[in-house]
């Protein structure tokens, strides 16, 4: 019982080292006190990947008698992962388990402190309780990340004493942990990685209906590939920060909206005057643009001389209320039944693959196109081409999601 015992303190001072270098975060929060979350912009597929690997100890147990198997042994770690976003991550690897039988087996002619081993091939589900409740922050000392892990055993008789007596030379296995990843720089962590892994009994000996236990815990480094951290979205809005006032700040602010009360006053004077100067021009047609020279106007028709751009949200082929506002504006006063347009679409080269980008291009075109045939426009009359992300009219990811209209 005494390697559980050190497993145990293990995992307490785990525990009590994670809260305690929680409690001395700023916990990521805003000017207001609200913590700063998602949405985050999608990472390509290399981002935010790392490999690990530890060394630590282990101990065996069985939940019948005899109450333990293993001595303290060896415990060996390799693992490949990727974080999907700030909170959600997965792995797959290794875990090597090597130690020495504390008692003797009569039934498989077993001597106590005989070595054996097993081989543990696992995939595991990471999930980040630190950015989950305190919200992203990349320069975070301390991320505590429970895990669910499952795999198989490798029971092989090369370096199993128990392989003699098993049904399977593969035995399925599950268990939890919890991983500790201590930043040391944007590329390197230092992990405490702790395990309980469950396992059936009849793959070791050939007794059947036990379960056995390997708990294990493991120090170890992180190395992280491509880009390290996660960006929000630009369309996240800032928070506002409360001010308080003083007395003087108070009362000269409210001095300010005096004089800015009577300046309004002012100008409402003022646009009464040209009110009353435009009087002989409201039986002109709303709308039209007109020319004038010594008391004459002259109606003109004037087409826009630049492309007109609307812009869609991340990963949306949607417009917003705003920029349809923005398509409305312009159908009803350029728009006729005869004239020829330029509909161009594309995406942002930041965010997803070259294959969703001319999608979204295409789908883009196709809501436009949509919304100006509704209006009037003939579809024949319309030229369409979606380009992806391999053109970018602007800088920033934001600028180039984007559906330009040319009048031709």
């Amino acid at each position: 019982m005494k390697g559980i015992k050190i497993l145990g303190l293990l995992a307490a001072a785990s525990l009590l080292f994670s809260f305690s270098a929680y409690a001395q975060e700023d916990n990521n929060r805003d000017g207001n006190g609200k913590i700063v979350r998602g949405a985050y912009e999608t990472n390509k597929a290399f981002d935010n990947t790392f490999i690990a690997v530890g060394a630590g100890i282990n101990a065996v147990i069985v939940h019948a008698a005899p109450a333990t198997w293993g001595n303290i042994g060896l415990a060996t770690d390799i693992n490949f992962g990727k974080w999907f976003t700030p909170a959600i991550g997965a792995r797959i690897g290794w875990h090597g388990l090597w130690n020495e039988s504390k008692y003797a087996f009569d039934l498989n002619g077993i001597d106590a402190n005989t070595k054996f081993g097993f081989d543990y091939f696992h995939a595991d589900f990471l999930w980040n309780i630190s950015n989950t409740i305190g919200g992203y922050k990349e320069t975070r000392f301390w991320n505590f990340v429970p895990y669910v892990t499952m795999g198989v055993l490798d029971v092989c008789s090369r370096r199993n004493i128990f392989a003699a007596g098993a049904r399977h030379n593969f035995e399925y296995s599950a268990g939890v942990g919890l991983l500790n990843v201590a930043r040391i720089s944007s590329r390197l962590n230092a992990t405490l990685d702790l395990q309980l892994l469950c396992g059936k009994s009849h793959a070791y000996t050939s007794e059947s209906g036990r379960f056995i236990f390997y708990p294990s815990a493991s120090v170890g480094l992180a190395y992280n590939f491509g880009k390290t951290n996660f960006d929000r979205h630009t369309s996240i809005v800032p928070a506002v920060i409360p001010v308080p006032f003083t007395t003087d700040e108070y009362n000269a602010l409210k001095d300010k909206v005096a004089a800015l009360e009577k300046e309004n006053a002012e100008l409402k004077d003022k646009a009464a005057a040209l009110e009353k100067e435009a009087a002989p021009l409201r039986q002109l047609v709303n709308g039209q643009t007109y020319l004038y020279d010594n008391g004459t106007f002259t109606a003109v028709d004037v087409k826009p001389g630049a492309p007109i751009t609307l812009y869609f949200d991340c990963g949306s082929a949607q417009l917003s209320a705003r920029e349809k506002a923005h398509l409305e504006y312009f159908t009803s006063n350029v728009l006729d039944g005869d004239i020829k347009l330029k509909v161009d679409g594309y995406a942002d080269k930041q965010t997803g693959s070259a294959r969703r980008n001319q999608q979204l291009s295409e789908q883009r075109v196709k809501t436009v196109v949509g919304l100006l045939t509704k209006a009037g426009a003939k579809e024949e009359n319309i030229e369409t081409a979606a380009h992806g992300a391999s053109v970018q009219l602007f800088d920033g990811a934001a600028k180039n999601r984007v559906v330009t209209i040319e009048v031709k």
